[in-house]
């Protein structure tokens, strides 16, 4: 199994009980409350912890896109990962993704995508998304365009990687007299691409067909079972059999002494995460338009929020893992068994964590997790457990 070290970069001072008040940490949360002193040493705290996760063997670096929340503080993450394209000398470079539906000029990815694999020299993961609908709040786009603007996108950008230019680009929403990207990508043809989602059925299948890798988001363990086994079941309609590689589960890990210890350490700051940095209504995250029905209670059965929840009951439904390094060892290795993947994209960093926790988690990660799961793979039949 290969482990990357996910960060949302939370802005973790953020005030809880304003959120509280406010009903959610996205679009709607006063930026009034951001401390520009604060939020600069976080960055700078994150990204240090994320060249930390390097040094410590971890296999990758992950950071993705959010617009107006505290939830993360990665609008751009363009300029993130240009600060750790020559820092982090070893680990895979991920994004995941950029949301280009919310862009008029999705030209801007492929560049941007196209430089950061050179500058890493072919250790860059390009990760494609919609979206989550809070952000088409955030950036006024309407979200029943949402499929159709991303398909376009996703066109022109791998186009723009593998077509010598300059060519025309027509379609109904971007439309370029000119395409012919410099740089080109330095990996050929294209950097891999992966595409994280809530539990899209449209979105599964689409990526089975496409053979990229699916990342399912933050989810109980049984319903990322059935997720991962809907895109091994779209990847035979396609002709071919999927495996453990383009499977990914994006999870949180916390590792301590005990159990007892681990679960005390990580209550306050895992539940800041999921009851207050993760909350908001319904209608903010699908908006009409965003999403089918079936897709729609799908990723609501999914999601891990809409009450609040404890961190025993978390623990319970395999949403996060948190225990002695035996405790992890033994859940991670039988959900790996269960869902039938192969990357564990962990966030070790969540919610209030502070500098001093984080990095013990990591350093516990390194030295007690991972060399037991570097040459691990799936056990059993994943089609059974799905079902």
């Amino acid at each position: 199994m290969k482990i990357f070290n996910f960060h949302l970069m939370p802005y973790r001072h953020a005030d809880l009980d304003a959120i509280e008040r406010n009903g959610s940490a996205w679009v709607t949360y006063s930026n009034r409350d951001y401390d520009p002193e604060k939020g600069a040493g976080l960055y700078h705290e994150y990204l240090d912890q994320m060249e930390f996760a390097d040094r410590l063997g971890f296999d990758g670096v992950c950071l993705n896109e959010h617009h107006q929340t505290a939830y993360g503080m990665m609008p751009i993450p363009g300029v993130l990962a240009g600060a750790l394209a020559r820092s982090v000398k070893r680990a895979k470079l991920a994004i995941l993704g950029r949301a280009i539906p919310l862009l008029n000029n999705p030209l801007m990815v492929a560049e941007e995508y196209a430089m950061l694999d050179n500058l890493t020299r072919g250790r860059f993961i390009a990760g494609l998304v919609r979206g989550i609908g809070a952000e088409y709040h955030a950036m006024g786009i309407n979200p029943a365009q949402s499929q159709e603007r991303f398909a376009e996108a996703h066109e022109m950008i791998v186009r723009a990687w593998t077509v010598p230019g300059p060519f025309q680009y027509v379609g109904k929403h971007y439309h370029f007299n000119y395409v012919n990207t410099w740089p080109r990508p330095y990996q050929t043809p294209h950097p891999p691409i992966w595409i994280p989602s809530q539990g899209s059925g449209s979105t599964i299948r689409w990526a089975a067909q496409m053979r990229y890798t699916y990342c399912q988001t933050l989810s109980p363990i049984a319903l990322v079972a059935r997720f991962f086994q809907m895109y091994r079941d779209e990847a035979e309609k396609s002709g071919y059999q999927a495996t453990p590689d383009q499977l990914a589960w994006s999870n949180t890990i916390y590792v301590a002494e005990t159990d007892q210890k681990a679960m005390r350490e990580a209550r306050p700051h895992l539940e800041a995460l999921v009851n207050r940095f993760l909350k908001m209504p319904t209608e903010m995250l699908l908006p009409p338009g965003y999403s089918n029905i079936d897709s729609i209670k799908r990723i609501r059965a999914a999601k891990v929020t809409g009450k609040p929840q404890t961190i025993e009951e978390l623990v319970k439904s395999g949403v996060v893992i948190v225990g002695s390094p035996n405790t992890v060892r033994e859940k991670l290795a039988e959900y790996q068994d269960l869902a039938g993947f192969n990357t564990s994209l962990t966030k070790t960093q969540f919610g209030t964590l502070p500098d001093d926790m984080t990095r013990a988690n990591m350093v516990a990660i390194a030295e007690e997790i991972l060399p037991h799961f570097r040459n691990r793979l799936p056990q059993g039949k994943q089609q059974a457990a799905a079902e």
